[in-house]
């Protein structure tokens, strides 16, 4: 018969892999969304429902998993596990099933793609929470390794599946979370066993829920506004809305641990900060996220702007193929993550998790190296080391957290490390487009004026005048363009004829033989485009990878001060060889004694 464990194992990775592919499913398809819409994501209005569609699903998801992890804390985790699993499903049902066209079915796609987020945070939330509760403690780091691996796996298959499903009917692309969503609510309610420990007798903090839960959202929705233009800025972070909504968060955010300590039934005990595998442990996914969560997104517009395009690919299929040629990366996460857990339950955290970020910090230092028509083969190689890395870092450090935690507290704990996780890679997104959208604003007109000098049958007053007006255009035109699958001059060109009589007059004044060659519709002028922004982008891109190897630096430096093997049920620091060698049967016994003084308090 098959140990429980090994069942609980399964059904928490099904629930990640689900939940992490429809968190980049989206990237790849949304070209093909936004057409059975009737929308184009480059048109005027459009970039707040683009950045909306793409990070509300993470928004919500980082918001919500410290209160469903106090929740299942209080009324049991396989419960509230299994209500994700159902939530989620309907908000996939609902996506394939979106009614509208227009504006107001990319609003529906927004409402129901939140609806996904909040099951997807009962999942996240609960699943390392049911594997701390069935695994013991020196098998842990190899359990939840290969729980992380799976959200990761997630992520790869997402980009690859949303590329093949969107060709048939961009409504697929959520349908196929629908079985996989049935199948995992029917096993999760008929195997899942609920092993919490609990105090049923506990209220939920309300206060301290309004706080985080508050201050959370309105400090991501400010940083999602910052990327829209505001005005005749590039960027929103001007804007009057955004700074008050970016004060007003952090503020609630800060006030959140005092209340929190004079609350007698707090929904976070702020005293599991107090131990240092537990504090640390979150302050290194908090930094190490900062700097690698937004890494995937840059690498991937390297691609598709530029180096896909250069080397014969058309803009429609750049996306499928970045997807393709980001295998490496995935792939050094696939290996070493399970790795990383299994070592982790003989040595422990520290050195592994330490190593894995100074892995990672050296990768993103050899990734601004790189020109922009790069070898493929030495980016692979770095790409996949950066897997590596965060690999290494990823399954130990989490081990080690909820190894820290007491059994009562495994869920709101797993919670605030996950919820560390998710608004990391939100602030990531956020500053790296930041970076980049500041550094191409700064660089086009020079870029393009440069340009313009080698398109035909161009005079030198259209070369002056398209220079000037290229390099003017928000540059979020030109990157996502391209992101999306848009041929980028196609989209100029478009934006500027509707801009009015002189931007159309100005357009119809070119040659055929000047537009096709900047629209890369000739054998001469396939590489213009990706030749004349390169400069601008990768000045930009540097500029991100080094601050992510500033962040990784931060994290490995947070990493060791962690402190040595900590294992919540001794309730002692052990050395490695003592932690190795001690029975499974001791610890059942201890296990046990400990649930039964939980339960007698």
């Amino acid at each position: 018969m098959v140990q429980y464990k090994w069942v609980a194992l399964s059904n928490t990775t099904l629930g990640v892999l689900m939940a992490t592919i429809n968190a980049t499913i989206i990237l790849i398809s949304l070209p093909a969304i936004f057409r059975g819409i009737g929308i184009h994501p480059l048109a005027s209005g459009s970039f707040a429902y683009l950045l909306w569609i793409l990070m509300g699903y993470m928004i919500v998801t980082a918001v919500l998993l410290v209160t469903f992890g106090r929740l299942s804390d209080i009324f049991g985790r396989t419960r509230l596990y299994t209500i994700g699993f159902i939530i989620f499903t309907i908000g996939s049902i609902l996506l394939y099933l979106t009614p509208n066209s227009g504006n107001l079915g990319a609003m529906e796609l927004i409402v129901f793609r939140l609806i996904q987020g909040a099951g997807a945070a009962f999942l996240f939330s609960n699943s390392a929470a049911i594997l701390t509760d069935a695994f013991p403690y020196n098998e842990r780091g190899k359990a939840i390794g290969i729980n992380m691996i799976s959200g990761l796996a997630g992520s790869l298959i997402g980009l690859i599946l949303g590329g093949i499903l969107s060709i048939f009917n961009w409504r697929y692309v959520f349908l196929v979370s629908v079985p996989v969503g049935i199948i995992g609510s029917i096993w999760s309610v008929l195997k899942l066993k609920d092993n919490s420990v609990r105090h049923k007798d506990q209220k939920l903090d309300y206060v301290g829920t309004v706080l985080l839960g508050g201050g959370l959202t309105i400090f991501l929705i400010g940083i999602t506004y910052g990327l829209i233009p505001y005005g005749s800025s590039d960027m929103g972070w001007s804007s009057p809305w955004v700074i008050a909504a970016l004060i007003i968060g952090m503020a609630m955010v800060i006030a959140f641990p005092f209340v929190e300590n004079r609350i007698k039934q707090p929904m976070f005990d702020m005293k599991l900060f107090r131990n240092r595998a537990f504090a640390f442990g979150n302050y290194s996914t908090l930094l190490g996220t900062i700097g690698y969560g937004g890494a995937m997104f840059m690498l991937i517009i390297l691609l598709q702007g530029i180096w896909l395009p250069l080397h014969g690919y058309s803009y429609a299929s750049v996306p499928f193929w970045a997807g393709i040629y980001m295998i490496p990366m995935m792939a050094g996460f696939l290996i070493m993550g399970p790795i990383g857990g299994a070592l982790t339950d003989r040595f422990g955290a520290r050195v592994l998790a330490t190593l894995g970020m100074v892995i990672v910090a050296v990768a993103f230092l050899a990734l601004a190296t790189f020109s922009y028509d790069f070898s493929y083969v030495p980016f692979a190689i770095t790409i996949f080391v950066l897997g590596l890395g965060n690999g290494l870092f990823a399954a130990p450090n989490s081990t080690a957290i909820m190894n820290s935690l007491p059994a009562q507290q495994r869920g709101v704990g797993s919670g605030m490390r996950a919820t560390m996780q998710n608004t990391g890679q939100t602030a990531s997104m956020g500053i790296f487009f930041t970076i980049l959208i500041v550094s191409m604003a700064s660089g086009l007109t020079g870029a393009f004026t440069s340009a313009m000098s080698s398109v035909p049958s161009l005079s030198s007053a259209q070369a002056v005048s398209l220079g000037t007006i290229f390099g003017q255009l928000p540059p979020t035109g030109a990157l996502f363009s391209a992101f999306l699958g848009y041929n980028p001059v196609q989209t100029i060109l478009g934006t500027l004829s509707a801009a009015g009589p002189n931007g159309a007059a100005l357009v119809s004044s070119l040659s055929g033989t000047s537009v096709n060659y900047m629209e890369g519709l000739t054998a001469a002028g396939k590489t213009w485009f990706p030749t004349a922004i390169a400069p601008a982008i990768m000045s930009a891109l540097r500029l991100a990878f080094y601050f992510g190897a500033a962040m990784a630096g931060l994290a490995a430096v947070f990493s060791v001060l962690r402190g040595k093997i900590y294992i919540y049920e001794l309730n002692e620091k052990v050395p490695s060889e003592k932690m190795v060698k001690e029975s499974h049967e001791t610890l059942s016994v201890k296990s046990d004694n400990e649930k039964i003084n939980a339960n007698s308090k």
